[in-house]
C-alpha cells in the first residue's frame, strides 16, 4: 500500500504541537510497517532526519503552504495531481487538512476546533478558511482521529459527525522529559534561579493561551509571597502578543518573570523538573501536552477547568476557571504553601503520565488508518 502523508509540520528544531505529534507518530508508524511505502509530502526543503526509513519517499511540494490562499493551492491542486503521479492509495494528515478534490480515502487528525470557539484569536483569513473547509474535511474523511474525548464530542456537536467514525488517539509524552537528580536540580536552582522557587509555563504564547491573565494572577500572588517565587515562561511568542507585552510592562513584579524563548527539550527539562508546579491555564485546548510533560517530570499543575484539560489532568492538577485571575492566584498560593495538597498531587503525577505514550498514540492512529486500508482492499 502506498500511503500519502502530509509532512509539512516536520520542521527541524521547530517541533511544537503539530510538529511533535507528526514526528512521534510518523516515525513509529513507518518503522512498524516496512511492508508499506510512505510518501511524505513536505512544503519546503526537509531535514534528512525525518526520512525515518527506506520505505519513506520524501517529496517537496511548492508553494510553502503557510497561508489560507496557499492552503487551497497546495491541498486542492498540487496534492491531487501528485497522488495520481505517485499512485497514492490513502492519505493521512496529522494536522487535519484534507484534499477535497482527491477521491482517495483520507484520514485526518483533528486536534481541536479552537477556531470555531475563539475565531478572534486566528487571522481573519485563517478563520474564514478553517470555518469553511473543516466541516467539509469532517464529512470528506473516511475516518477521523482526534486527541481527546472532549474533542471527539466537540466535532460531533459542531459538525454533526458520526461518532462511530471518530477514534480518540490521545497524545504521548517524550522520553526527554523526566525526573532529575536532586544534586543537578540544586545546581540549576543556584546557577539560574539564585536559589529561588518558581512556577513554569510551557508552550507557545498567543491569546488563547491566556498569558495576560496568568501574568496578572502572578502579580496578585506576589503581593503575599515571602519566598521570592519566579514565573518562567518557556516557549516562543507566536502571534497577537502585544496585549501580553503591555500587561508585562505594567506588572508590579515583572522582575520576577523570565521569558526564555524557544529552547530545546533537553534545556527545558530542568526548568520543568525543578519547578514547584506547571501553570498552564489556556482558554481552550484539544489536549494540553505540557500537562503530561510536567507530570512525567513529577511536577503537578495548575490548569483550566474547561475543554479537554480536566480530562487530561486527571487527579494530578488543580483546575481553576481560566477567566478568574483571583482563582488562578489562589491556586498558585495553594500549590506554593499547602504541602499536603502539593504532595498529594505530586504523588499522582507519574501514574497519570504513564497513561499516555507515543507508542500507544501511533498504534491507535495506525488502527484508524488500517480500517480504511482494509475497507479499500
Amino acid at each position: 500500500m502506498r500511503i500519502a502523508v502530509n509532512a509539512r509540520f516536520l520542521l527541524k528544531d521547530r517541533l511544537e504541537g503539530l510538529g511533535r505529534f507528526s514526528h512521534e507518530v510518523l516515525k513509529r508508524m513507518v518503522l512498524a510497517h516496512p511492508e508499506h511505502e510512505f510518501l511524505f509530502f513536505f512544503d519546503r526543503p526537509y531535514a534528512p532526519e525525518f526520512v525515518y526509513a527506506e520505505n519513506v519517499t520524501p517529496i517537496v511540494v511548492n508553494p510553502p503552504a503557510r497561508h489560507p490562499y496557499l492552503y487551497v493551492i497546495w491541498f486542492e491542486y498540487r496534492l491531487p495531481a501528485l497522488f495520481r503521479k505517485y499512485g497514492a492509495e490513502v492519505f493521512f494528515s496529522p494536522d487535519g487538512f484534507l484534499s477535497l478534490r482527491s477521491s482517495i480515502p483520507q484520514v485526518p487528525v483533528i486536534h481541536d476546533l479552537a477556531f470555531e470557539h475563539y475565531p478572534q484569536y486566528v487571522s481573519k483569513a485563517g478563520a474564514r478558511y478553517y470555518r469553511k473547509y473543516f466541516p467539509r474535511f469532517v464529512h470528506k474523511a473516511a475516518r477521523i482521529a482526534t486527541v481527546s474525548e472532549y474533542s471527539k464530542q466537540d466535532i460531533v456537536r459542531t459538525y454533526g459527525a458520526d461518532p462511530e467514525h471518530i477514534e480518540v488517539v490521545y497524545n504521548g509524552v517524550s522520553s526527554s522529559f523526566g525526573s532529575m537528580e536532586e544534586a543537578a536540580l540544586d545546581r540549576f536552582r543556584q546557577d539560574e534561579m539564585e536559589g529561588k522557587p518558581w512556577f513554569v509555563y510551557l508552550g507557545s504564547m498567543h491569546p488563547r493561551k491566556n498569558i495576560s491573565r496568568l501574568l496578572r494572577a502572578f502579580d496578585h500572588f506576589k503581593k503575599n509571597d515571602d519566598r521570592g517565587y519566579r514565573l518562567v515562561l518557556v516557549g516562543r511568542k507566536a502571534w497577537q502578543v502585544k496585549g501580553m507585552e503591555e500587561v508585562y510592562e505594567s506588572m508590579e513584579y515583572r522582575e520576577s518573570v523570565i521569558f526564555t524563548g524557544r529552547i530545546p527539550d533537553e534545556k527545558v527539562q530542568p526548568y520543568l523538573a525543578g519547578a514547584r508546579a506547571l501553570v498552564y491555564v489556556p482558554l481552550f485546548e484539544g489536549f494540553g501536552l505540557p500537562l503530561i510533560e510536567a507530570f512525567q517530570c513529577g511536577v503537578p499543575a495548575l490548569t483550566s477547568s474547561v475543554s479537554s484539560l480536566p480530562e487530561v489532568a486527571g487527579d494530578a492538577a488543580l483546575c481553576v476557571n481560566p477567566l478568574s485571575e483571583e482563582e488562578m492566584a489562589k491556586g498558585m498560593h495553594t500549590l506554593a504553601d499547602n504541602e499536603e495538597i502539593h504532595a498529594r498531587l505530586k504523588s499522582r503525577t507519574k501514574e497519570r503520565a504513564s497513561a499516555f505514550s507515543w507508542d500507544d498514540t501511533a498504534g491507535r492512529c495506525w488502527n484508524c488508518l488500517e480500517k480504511v486500508i482494509l475497507d479499500r482492499a
